[in-house]
């Protein structure tokens, strides 16, 4: 009997087996949540959470222990990443979480971590933010059983507990230390996190008052209005201020009713909760076409920082939906996202953009960042069905974005690498086929991959190298190398989206210019003509100039304080720009040209490849080099 035939049989007896104890134990069988993925099989489900987890920690800075600029923006994408490790057993990223804590636990002045001073414990002045790392505390704790997380998520819940006040508005914590404001969000953030408290310390009855008298108040707050929406807060007068119907305070809503139900089983929260889910999904609410749509996705707007992790905590706390009351509408919509995500709103390279139903354009596109991938995350992560799938493959091309410029004649080729992941339990053995483009060839077509998975905690993998090789009659456009990896009962594809180009011209922070951008490391992007690199950071973009090119100039439009380096290999540099003055407002901001000619090197497979390097020439004040838009003039 064949290894394969022998895995198959195993999983079966191991399926019945299972049935057979929820056919024992019918309480348990009760338990089990609905299967959130109709569609999307388990082990692929897994597979795509497992890549699209791994763009997101390619952001995560090991050395301030966040995502760049964005505090609670980084717990959340944090949590995300709990909530994956609970769903699939992946243990990859412990270390991530605790190394945050042990950096980021003390105190820190405004502008480290934060506009604001941090005071110690991940609490300051923005009461919200301090919530959004309890509960991120509270799931550090539920992956790994360490008293220490739960402790702190305690002691931030107790400085929290000082902003109820009862003195006004009858009730409610404060969004900001200043006492301004009463909203949404904190207060459902303030419910989940005391709800989420009393279900984990034996015998609590302080968190659960104070969760039960929080609900009380909200749901007769006025914030929820008369569809069953929850608009942003309360005016100084106690009334519904009206503003915007955030996804993510529907989604804590949602989950906030959700924890407290665990804790009380009172069937009139539960019964608040579904209204509140079924306003969501309801006319004129949070869904276009059938897709969850922030206020500020519309095709004329932008989602600043902050809107664009909104709906994955929607989607969060909508799992959380699925696996309680197990109604497959709640599950068809959640699959629904999950799809369109993963068929509309995601690039070669597995990253997840802001608009989930991928609507593009020139004036307002599809934004992609560390932000995005983690609210885009929440909705694959909660695809996966809760009981976690034995096994799983994936497959991710690298580059996944390339950039050939072909010369006159003769052909360019280019190494990409083809690397498959697994769990499980079992030996696979996957065959790696390889499709291109008509007249384009890919060496070797086929191949045949072996891997020992060893459960799920940290999944196994392995890597391909391939050569892609093109003609220089290429079309100029976006060309797909297709690799579709299979196993027994499984299957994956990934892309390489190989961009043939004779011309360079590009807007920073665009999809435009992510071919090009051949090394991002720290730097960051705020928009349509905007990527800067302050401190140590830096951003690093690559020219594969045809075989043929005899000279060559790039033109920078820059300002702020740049350092622009040029190299041949990507190891060695030379300063060819350098503002000598702290200019922080723009002033200087000018188009550039430089000469590229003595940097052009000896052609190799069809390319004489040049490294254009910005970093921060004042890299201690906080601001750096800053390019609008990319251009390049090319002899041959």
């Amino acid at each position: 009997m064949s290894l394969d035939a022998i895995r198959t049989r195993v999983l079966t007896l191991l399926a019945v087996a299972s049935l057979t104890v929820l056919a024992a134990f019918p309480s348990m069988a009760a338990e089990r949540t609905y299967p959130a993925n109709p569609h999307t099989d388990g082990p692929t489900a897994v597979a795509r959470a497992r890549v699209a987890a791994d763009v997101l920690m390619s952001s995560y800075d090991p050395d301030k222990a966040w995502f760049p600029s964005s505090w609670w923006n980084s717990a959340v994408a944090l949590q995300t990443i709990g909530d994956y490790m609970q769903r699939t057993g992946d243990r990859r990223y412990l270390g991530q979480l605790d190394n945050t804590f042990e950096k980021d636990k003390g105190a820190f002045p405004a502008g480290v971590l934060s506009g604001d001073p941090l005071l110690g414990n991940f609490t300051s002045r923005a009461i919200d933010d301090s919530e959004w790392w309890a509960l991120t505390w509270v799931e550090a704790y539920d992956l790994t059983g360490n008293p220490k997380y739960l402790e702190m998520a305690i002691t931030i819940a107790n400085y929290v507990y000082g902003y109820w006040d009862t003195s006004t508005c009858g009730g409610g914590v404060w969004w900001n230390a200043e006492r301004t404001y009463k909203n949404a969000v904190t207060n459902g953030l303030w419910i989940r996190l005391t709800a989420e408290l009393h279900n984990r310390i034996p015998g609590d009855t302080q968190w659960l008052a104070r969760s039960s008298t929080a609900w009380a108040w909200f749901q007769h707050s006025g914030m929820i209005n008369a569809n069953g929406l929850v608009n942003d807060g309360l005016t100084n007068a106690c009334t519904n201020n009206g503003q915007t119907v955030w996804s993510y305070n529907q989604g804590m809503a949602i989950g906030a009713g959700l924890e407290l139900w665990r804790a009380t089983r009172d069937p009139k929260i539960l019964a608040s909760v579904q209204h509140l889910a079924d306003a969501a999904i309801g006319p004129d609410a949070l869904v276009t076409n059938g897709i969850l749509t922030e206020s500020c996705d519309a095709a004329d707007q932008t989602c600043d920082d902050n809107g664009k992790q909104f709906k994955g905590i929607f989607m969060r706390y909508w799992t959380d939906l699925v696996d309680t009351t197990r109604d497959p509408r709640y599950a068809a919509f959640l699959e629904q996202q999950a799809q369109s995500i993963w068929n509309d709103d995601r690039d070669a390279a597995g990253r997840l953009g802001t608009r989930w139903s991928g609507v593009t354009n020139d004036d307002h596109p599809n934004v992609f960042d560390w932000r995005t991938q983690a609210s885009a995350l929440s909705a694959l992560i909660g695809d996966i069905p809760s009981v976690t799938p034995w096994e799983s493959l994936a497959a991710t091309m690298s580059p996944a974005q390339p950039v050939i410029m072909p010369p006159a004649s003769g052909s360019t080729s280019i190494a990409v690498t083809l690397g498959v992941s697994a769990t499980g339990f079992f030996p696979l053995q996957a065959r790696a086929a390889i499709t291109t483009p008509a007249g384009w060839t890919a060496t070797p077509p086929t191949s045949m991959v072996r891997l020992q998975p060893h459960g799920n905690a940290d999944p196994v993998s392995t890597t391909l190298p391939l050569t892609i090789t093109v003609p220089s009659t290429a079309a100029d456009g976006h060309q797909m190398v297709t690799a579709n990896v299979a196993a027994a009962g499984m299957s994956f594809t990934t892309q390489a989206d190989v961009l043939i180009a004779h011309t360079i011209d590009f807007d920073t922070g665009t999809v435009d210019e992510t071919p090009w951008l051949f090394d991002p490391d720290g730097s960051q992007s705020n928009g349509v003509q905007n990527r800067f690199a302050d401190g140590t950071a830096h951003f690093t973009y690559r020219f594969p100039f045809p075989a043929d090119t005899t000279s060559a100039q790039v033109t920078l439009t820059i300002d702020n304080e740049f350092l622009v380096q040029v190299s041949t290999d990507n190891q060695n540099w030379t300063t060819v720009l350098q503002e000598t003055q702290p200019v922080t407002d723009g002033s200087n901001k000018a188009a550039r040209t430089i000469d590229l000619t003595p940097y052009l090197g000896a052609a190799a497979n069809g390319a004489k490849p040049v490294y254009v390097k910005v970093s921060d020439a004042f890299p201690h004040d906080g601001w750096g080099g800053r390019v609008y838009h990319v251009t390049a003039n090319i002899v041959e």
